[in-house]
């Protein structure tokens, strides 16, 4: 791919340490709606039928149809990035959001709610391109500070997004949740037209249409089949025939792409053992963040009645998470120095471990609330760990031209481990039941073998992360911006000045 000729290191952000914090502060805000997105609909999947008049089959789409737009468009919208200017892109996916909440905030009709938590699920490529802006923005030591300040905030909004929409739906109509996302998208909107500069490094080069039609169709093929396998049947036609199919698409896809000059996704620095690894790492962490989102709220929200349920309210159980968020968002400046002292490749290694042990602890502890808490918290550091390691394992293996691409790649490898995470998840627990005044509830058995898978899925992690290579002697380093070549003048774009 051809590099647009841009300067030195050209953060213009480094000649005003004050506009580089407000900088990362709109961007963190702006990566915390994705979270909220994800989480807010937790606390009503047990009334959504309800409230949409509609099977619990067809309300599942409202969640399905957000994992299998995001897991489309964020390739997508990092090549795009890329290609035309990150912020503008950014700007585009916060205009989807809104949208996207407005819908879902002005219907009660299933097509329209998909309809909405699909353009939802398409703005989260804000992560990647977020993390693109900080590389291309900051000076070179502070992108892994900002880095882990981005990524905590994933955890902030998932931990506080829980206990909000609870209250919310508790004691107003479920439809302000939405109103709230609307009015948070128009906020973060104005601030990243104002705060955030744009976009001076470009990779020229045309759409790779027929890649992003091949990558749409095989990951829905395949996310379709681990979204909806539980209810349709493993073994079923539909399964075997969308599940093969879509493996066939993705194969075939890889091999066009690795035929193109300008692909919508370059599979040979994909295919790079750092980059490799590190992907495989991220879907080990997205398996175990998403293990952990789903088990501890049913432990905490089950009747005593089970034997092992704590019979919390919906509220009570958010609060009881919320502090995994908190102390995420505390460690984020820690992160970022153990990643500037000890390397991304250490730090992705003790975050895996980390999340193992909090698995191990919940195993042993989860019969009370401050075990669950204690679990949650030890987890939530590991995350925080993980995730502040995983971008920037991935930009110093990349050129700056692909960041946002590479970003986005990865952040599609969490989403995957997210999605086979949840398919098992529920598997076990609809697998194992008991029944309680006509209710079938998982059995005791079936959350311990959920918290034991997500420790198994943090071990593998941590097997992937020990064979990415060990960096040059001087620890991790993030490629210095070139030079202009005839120049090196600040500022200077082949292509003029565009947002």
């Amino acid at each position: 791919m051809q590099a647009v000729p841009v300067t030195a290191r050209g953060p213009r952000a480094a000649a005003d340490p004050r506009a580089a914090r407000r900088m990362v502060a709109v961007l963190a805000g702006a990566t915390v709606l994705i979270a909220l997105m994800q989480t807010i609909l937790v606390p009503l999947l047990s009334t959504l039928p309800q409230l949409l008049s509609t099977t619990p089959s067809n309300a599942s789409w409202a969640v399905t149809s957000t994992l299998l737009t995001a897991a489309i468009a964020t390739p997508i919208s990092g090549r795009l990035g890329d290609m035309f200017g990150k912020r503008r892109v950014l700007l585009a996916c916060l205009v989807l959001l809104t949208i996207g909440s407005i819908v879902v905030a002005l219907t009660s009709q299933i097509g329209w709610v998909v309809v909405g938590r699909s353009l939802q699920g398409a703005a989260s490529s804000i992560l990647p391109l977020s993390i693109a802006i900080l590389r291309e923005e900051l000076p070179r030591d502070r992108v892994p500070g900002g880095v882990a300040l981005i990524s905590a905030t994933l955890g902030v909004g998932s931990s506080l997004g829980l206990p909000v929409a609870a209250v919310v739906a508790q004691n107003l109509d479920w439809h302000w949740i939405f109103a709230g996302t609307a009015v948070l998208g128009v906020v973060a909107f104005v601030a990243v037209l104002r705060i955030v500069p744009p976009s001076r490094i470009r990779t020229p080069g045309r759409i790779d249409v027929v890649g992003a039609v091949g990558l749409t169709v095989g990951l829905l093929f395949v996310l379709l089949v681990v979204s909806k396998g539980n209810s349709w049947g493993w073994t079923s036609p539909r399964v075997l025939g969308l599940g093969g199919t879509g493996v066939v698409v993705l194969v075939v896809w890889a091999w066009y792409e690795s035929t193109l000059r300008e692909p919508l996704v370059d599979v040979r620095v994909s295919s790079r053992r750092p980059v490799l690894l590190t992907n495989l790492a991220s879907v080990m962490a997205g398996f175990a963040m998403m293990a952990t989102g789903l088990v501890p709220p049913q432990i905490l929200q089950a009747p005593t009645g089970t034997g092992y349920g704590l019979g919390q309210s919906m509220v009570a159980a958010g609060l009881c998470l919320a502090p995994a968020g908190v102390v995420q968002m505390l460690l984020s400046p820690v992160a970022g120095r153990i990643v500037v002292r000890f390397g991304a490749r250490v730090t992705l290694v003790l975050g895996l471990a980390t999340i193992t042990l909090g698995f191990g602890v919940g195993l042993l502890t989860m019969s009370a609330v401050w075990g669950i808490v204690v679990s949650s918290l030890i987890n939530g550091v590991g995350i925080g760990l993980s995730f502040a390691a995983m971008p920037v394992l991935i930009m110093s293996a990349v050129p700056v031209t692909e960041s946002a691409a590479a970003n986005g790649l990865n952040t599609l490898s969490r989403a995957v481990g997210a999605a086979v995470s949840s398919a098992i998840v529920g598997l076990v627990l609809a697998s194992l039941t008991l029944d309680l005044g006509g209710t079938a509830f998982p059995t005791h058995g079936a959350f311990q073998l959920t918290l034991l898978i997500g420790a198994l899925g943090g071990l593998v992690g941590v097997a992937f992360a020990l064979l990415i290579p060990r960096p040059p002697a001087g620890g991790d380093e993030i490629p210095d911006i070139p030079a202009h070549p005839m120049t090196g003048a600040a500022g200077r774009r082949a292509e003029g000045v565009a947002p």
